[in-house]
């Protein structure tokens, strides 16, 4: 086998019981059995588990930060110094996700895969994205923030979060959604309608009214600046 068939079936195989099972309940025998190669294979390849974690979200966020900075250049363009809209974010977010290659269900997979790196101990994970790619996440964090000025940045982080914690748990759970729209309201649903009714919702998620209690400390805040 080529060395570049052992990597690729390396992290196929890892990638879908990380998804499965989550990163400390699969271990590398269990990669390196179902994948069939032998452990020196992934240490030769990889180093280490950890190692193998990260190459497994590269794989992903590689095409996704180089269509999104291409997207966001082109929408600076059009709006030529002027805010862009925070729809129009969200939905260039929503299509770029949609346009990374979508082999062996990788979306499905890939949504779950980023939901385990935040709910299970994973730092070193959540490191390597913010060294390997935060500079396209703190620029669409940016360009939010001039979209939504009435909002104190902390209420505006717990937004986005609460946003991304949505999309992962729609996108994750997919065949069972779908399964259930089929069932009970006999209703056909594609990757690309779920975004399109996810869009108006999260829109009016981020642009709610803040809090009684945050409206007046963010009042206040913002006179004695």
């Amino acid at each position: 086998m080529a060395q570049s068939d052992t990597v690729t079936r390396i992290l196929d195989t890892a990638e879908v019981l990380f998804a499965e099972r989550g990163f400390a309940e699969t271990s590398l025998r269990n990669i390196t059995s179902k994948a069939r190669v032998n452990l020196a294979a992934v240490n030769y390849h990889f180093g280490s588990k950890k190692a193998l974690i990260q190459a497994v979200f590269s794989r992903y966020l590689d095409p996704f930060t180089l269509r999104f900075h291409t997207a966001l250049d082109e929408l600076e363009a059009q709006h030529d110094g002027q805010v862009i809209p925070l729809e129009t974010l969200l939905e260039t977010m929503a299509t770029t996700v949609l346009a990374v290659p979508a082999e062996r269900n990788s979306l499905k997979v890939f949504m779950r895969l980023l939901g385990l790196a935040y709910s299970q101990a994973q730092g070193h994970l959540r490191r390597h994205i913010q060294q390997e790619y935060g500079d396209v996440f703190t620029r669409f964090t940016e360009l939010v923030r001039q979209a939504t000025p009435e909002l104190p940045d902390a209420e505006r982080f717990w937004r986005l979060h609460f946003m991304l914690g949505t999309v992962i748990f729609t996108l994750s759970g997919l065949d069972a959604l779908r399964d259930i729209a089929e069932k009970d309201y006999h209703e056909q649903v594609s990757v690309r309608d779920l975004i399109r009714r996810l869009r108006p919702v999260v829109v009016a998620a981020m642009n709610a009214p803040l809090p009684p209690t945050l409206e007046e400390g963010h009042h206040a805040n913002a006179k004695v600046s």
